[in-house]
């Protein structure tokens, strides 16, 4: 088995080409992409049938097992993801802004690729052929290192996307799996400095922390979704209702899902009774503070572990405040910084809460569902940024590049 840098240098080697490489040239490889994909199904999902089964033995959790999981349809949505970032523009190249200095000096700011980008990320194998797709199309080449519990799926579609590739004017070596999905691959991985540019962890807090804790790389942090929803006392009760019922059920493994509802208690008794039954009518655990019990005796206990809980399941945590002062101390003590939202008629509030949260993505009236490059009219995402350096928020195509200065002269000296 070659060693985890041998491979990444696969990725290294390549980048150069990816990096010169036109739009119809790259546009050409992810159609083949998705085409193979479609046309490789049955392998994948026979190889998904083995991650399955493992996940199953090893008695891994339903939520977990959801995102494992793939069928023809999953399969053909990852193939058609591809096809849509085919369609986006391309950043490589873009000029942003360009001047003409007193000395003559034509300068410009261009979008460049980053280079090799690292992905470590869990069982999701979607995320494989989307950081594919999306790292092709800015330019770049990617090292991939997925979760074993995904192995055999991931697999399978990396060796049909680098077939697909073959055939194309780019390098298959602009897709690099692991052969090695350990945490030793992992933490070897993040010591790459000079082959790998950026690494982009994705799934849970601990692997993200061990990421940021450990790299000797640069690194776009992505995704913990403590998210909240603040019912403020001039809410629209019905319609922070459906918010509250979307946020949470709509897909609650996602890292956009509300996890904590707050309520003001000006409305908490008119609200808590309606909304617990609702959620729990739709399947949903509900686990309250002292006053939600109180109003709802039906709900378990919350801990204080709950506060700081990123379920990604079928379980909400439920919190009466102070009103907005309450709520923003709240989310200040215990957010990740992803999706914060509000349900107010005060405009007032509305903007004191905007103005205030410190998060990647602040709500009014709206559900933290909407936290995902796609809906933000950007295209497909690679992951939700966290952080506040180089990107915040959806992680596209852009977000992919970064800048560098060309400057033309006719023999200017200083």
């Amino acid at each position: 088995m070659p060693s985890v840098r041998e491979e990444a240098l696969l990725a290294r080697t390549a980048a150069p080409k990816l990096a010169i490489a036109g739009i119809e040239e790259k546009n050409q490889a992810l159609l083949a992409m998705a085409d193979a994909l479609e046309a490789g199904c049955p392998d994948v999902l026979k190889a998904n049938v083995l991650d399955m089964e493992a996940a199953a033995q090893n008695g891994m959790p339903q939520s977990m097992q959801d995102r494992l999981r793939l069928d023809e349809k999953r399969v053909a949505g990852m193939a058609q993801g591809i096809r849509q970032v085919a369609q986006l523009p391309d950043p490589i190249g873009k000029v942003e802004s360009a001047w003409v200095r007193p000395n003559g000096l034509r300068i410009a700011k261009m979008r460049v690729p980053l280079g090799v980008i690292g992905m470590i990320y869990e069982a999701r194998p979607n995320v494989t052929s989307d950081s594919a797709a999306l790292c092709i199309k800015s330019g770049n080449a990617v090292v991939l290192r997925g979760g074993s519990e995904a192995i055999h799926s991931n697999r399978a579609i990396v060796e049909t996307l680098r077939a697909a590739l073959k055939k194309t004017a780019l390098p298959e070596d602009a897709i690099v799996l692991l052969s090695d999905p350990s945490r030793q691959a992992a933490a070897e991985m993040m010591a790459l400095h000079g082959i790998i540019d950026v690494l982009i962890p994705r799934g849970g807090a601990g692997l993200i922390r061990s990421v940021v804790e450990q790299a000797r790389v640069p690194v776009i942090e992505t995704g913990t979704g403590v998210c909240h929803t603040y019912v403020d006392a001039g809410a629209d009760l019905d319609m922070a209702l459906q918010v509250v019922l979307n946020a949470k059920m709509s897909r609650p493994s996602v890292c956009n899902a509300m996890e904590t509802l707050l309520v003001d208690e000006r409305v908490a008794e008119a609200f808590l009774p309606m909304a617990v039954q609702a959620l729990h009518q739709a399947g949903c655990e509900v686990r309250g503070c002292t006053r939600t019990l109180a109003l709802c005796p039906d709900c378990i206990a919350a801990t204080e572990a709950d506060w700081d809980c990123e379920y990604n399941d079928t379980i909400l945590s439920i919190r009466v405040v102070d009103g907005l002062e309450g709520a923003l101390s709240h989310i200040a003590q215990h957010s990740t910084r992803h999706s914060e939202a509000i349900i107010t008629r005060d405009y007032g509030r509305a903007e004191r809460f905007l103005n205030q949260v410190d998060a990647a993505a602040v709500y009014v009236n709206a559900s933290t569902r909407f936290t995902d490059g796609g809906e933000f009219g950007f295209g497909a995402e690679i992951g939700i940024s966290t952080q506040k350096l180089h990107a915040r928020g959806p992680v596209g195509l852009e977000q992919l590049t970064t800048n560098k200065y060309v400057i033309r002269g006719d023999g200017q000296i200083r």
